[in-house]
Formats: C-alpha cells, structure tokens, sequence
C-alpha cells in the first residue's frame, strides 16, 4: 500500500513542478525584451559611463600630453600590460632629464582594473568607453598612446598665494 502512495506522491510533486516551469516559461513569453540589436541601433545605443575598454592618453592642440614617464602605471598592472619606454636627455642647462619615449598598451591583455589610471600621478592617462574592439589580427591590439613627436607639457608658472589683505604672503 505504502509504494502505490509513493507512486502518487511522487507523480503529483513531478506535475507540479513541471506546471512550475511551464508558468515561468508562459510569463517569460509575454515580458518586454531589453535585448539590443546591435550593430544595427549603433546610433541611438546607450554605452554606461563606468564602462572601460580603450585606455588613451590625452594630448592637447600642440601635441603635448602629461604624462612624466614615472613608470607607476607599469608598475600597478596585475598582468604586464602597460610598457613605459623613456630616455634620459641633458636639458640647456646641463641636468639630466627623463623622459616618455614610448607607451605602449597590450589591449588583449588588459583586464580593465582602471589600477593603472587611479595611480597615474599626472592624470596622464584614462579609459574611454568606446565598444567597438574587435579585430582579425592581435597585433592591432597592441597600441602606442603618444602621438609621434609627442612631448610633455609644459607647467605653467603658478603666482604666489596672495594674503587674505591683498598683498603676497611671506
């Protein structure tokens, strides 16, 4: 008698279950999809600002970018991804001078920690969220982010602090 309850039991808790399912299938059937058709909305797609995927060093109108060739960001990449290639010069008056010669970035290696550009000093570097990153070789993932003929940017010559009177404080 105890197996044809068993028998039961268990048939009833099986069509439940699988009436269970059905339902979550059925209300799934009948919810909005938020499921993008790329590449074909690229005009009106909506990229999160905290995406990061194409680390870049920003220079100005004269070719000129921040960066000091500290070589921290190499430093801070968990996998090797960053190389900071620098050279010493003598400037006019005689001193030795580092500065950047090559910044290349392994873009198929990079796991997009953002490390490298939270401990940059100068604020030399940052990501953009672009998305479009596919390519046929790996070699076009390696990328140099000065520009040819880049150089440092000049610090301006900052006034001293003026006192709350008017005049320079001592």
């Amino acid at each position: 008698m105890s197996s044809i309850s068993e028998y039961f039991s268990g048939l009833f808790t099986g069509i439940k279950s699988l009436l269970l399912g059905m339902s979550v299938t059925w209300k799934e059937l009948w919810t909005k999809k938020v499921t993008q058709q790329y590449p074909e909305n690229r005009d009106t797609l909506v990229i999160s600002e905290r995406w990061r995927s194409e680390l870049t060093m920003p220079h100005d109108e004269n070719n000129e970018h921040a960066c000091t060739a500290c070589g921290i960001c190499q430093m801070n990449c968990p996998n090797g991804t960053i190389k900071v290639n620098s050279k010493i010069i003598e400037t006019e008056d005689g001193k030795k001078k580092k500065i950047l010669d090559t910044y290349q970035w392994d873009l198929g290696m990079c796991t997009f920690c953002n490390l490298c550009v939270l401990t940059c000093p100068s604020n030399a570097i940052k990501f953009e969220n672009t998305y479009e990153n596919a390519v046929f070789n790996r070699e076009k993932l390696k990328q140099q982010l000065n520009h040819e003929g880049s150089k440092l940017r000049e610090k301006k010559k900052e006034e001293p602090p003026k006192s709350p009177e008017g005049g320079l404080k001592d």
